[in-house]
């Protein structure tokens, strides 16, 4: 019944913080005998599913930090949300190189690569956009 009872503050505890030495601190349950429980297939589980439950939480607590720096005039918090939300902004990764083929290609593999570089933007047979 005391295992029980435990079970379930750790439980709730990840569920507020999903950091497992934080929420044995807080419940009073030994890491050792946490990472025991861990080892039945059912408390697996929960203690998953509460750290996922928790990490969702920290992470709209951190996003909502965020919104209000951005509000305050945060250059740093401005600078990181258009780099990471917005397409104009973000990171650009620039790809050269140059393919040199042993043999010649058959008309189905040159047909097959040309579709991969459609696909990947990387077609220099495309007009560009001014």
């Amino acid at each position: 019944m005391k295992d029980k009872k435990q079970k379930e503050l750790i439980l709730e505890q990840l569920r507020k913080t999903p950091i497992a030495q934080y929420a044995c601190e807080k419940s009073g349950v030994a890491r050792s005998t946490y990472y025991r429980w861990k080892k039945d297939s059912k408390f697996s589980k929960l203690a998953d599913e509460a750290i996922m439950e928790g990490v969702l939480m920290i992470n709209d607590l951190a996003e909502a930090q965020l919104i209000s720096a951005i509000k305050d005039r945060n250059m740093t918090s401005l600078i990181f949300w258009l780099k990471n939300r917005h397409s104009a902004y973000a990171e650009k990764i620039l790809i050269s190189g140059k393919v040199e083929a042993k043999k010649e290609l058959s008309p189905a593999q040159k047909k097959l690569i040309r579709k991969a570089l459609k696909l990947s933007a990387l077609d220099n047979n495309k007009p560009k956009k001014q």
